[in-house]
């Protein structure tokens, strides 16, 4: 049985542990989330996970409905789409401001991120490569001056998170990519090219997108057959 302190940041452990499940696909698209079971699986009171659920609630990963509680989000090629187009503009912002305005040592943190985002490539330890890449990005924060954009960010991570980690799932070859594009986002800002550091962002978030939407096409694909299969 999982174990939590009681800390100020227990109902972030236990939206944390949730939002793992969700990412992974242990909790699936559809599925209600019951309070009380949650809070015996993990030895916390109610209260402390209704404050979880709320937190995933602002993370977009679950929906709350009144006499019907919280329930694992839809993840359907329209809602990909609108997750991607918003998070690719509010990257792109971040890398055209860092393009802008770097000095010597942030470029050094920048090339750190990307060393360590090579090394979690080699592995193919996903989860953590999925991290390293977020890391890469919330370097630029502070380039933005905007703690509006930051805070959205910070919101749409979780959900990113899941739609990337099924699509690295089904294709591995996304992990290449992914790195690829993120050397060529570096360079642009590198070369102080804040339009070429934008388009390289948007670029990558576009093909990140569609790569999410053909393996949940995919995976419909697979549960239609397992259904079929079943009704024999």
């Amino acid at each position: 049985m999982t174990e939590f302190k009681a800390t100020d940041s227990l109902s972030e452990q236990i939206a944390q542990h949730l939002a793992d499940q969700i990412m992974k696909g242990d909790l699936i698209e559809g599925e209600r989330i019951q309070e009380l079971r949650i809070a015996k699986e993990l030895n916390v009171s109610r209260g402390s996970v209704r404050e979880a659920l709320l937190l995933l609630e602002r993370r977009h990963l679950i929906e709350i409905f009144p006499r019907r509680g919280a329930v694992v989000s839809e993840m359907s090629g329209a809602h990909i789409r609108s997750l991607y187009e918003v998070v690719g503009l509010l990257l792109s912002l971040l890398a055209r401001r860092a393009a802008e305005n770097w000095r010597v040592s942030d470029l050094e943190a920048y090339v750190v991120q990307l060393r360590k985002i090579r090394e979690r490539a080699l592995t193919q330890d996903i989860e953590r490569f999925n991290q390293e890449v977020f890391d890469f990005f919330r370097i630029g924060y502070r380039f933005a001056q905007n703690a509006y954009v930051e805070n959205m960010l910070e919101d749409l991570e979780d959900a990113v998170k899941r739609a990337s980690y099924l699509a690295l799932h089904s294709f591995r070859q996304g992990i290449g990519d992914m790195v690829n594009g993120l050397q060529g986002i570096l360079e642009a800002i590198e070369q102080r090219n804040p339009d070429l550091a934008a388009k390289r962002v948007e670029d990558l978030s576009k093909d990140q997108c569609e790569l999410v939407i053909e393996s949940l096409l995919r995976l419909k694909q697979v549960e239609l057959a397992w259904a079929q299969r079943h009704r024999r």
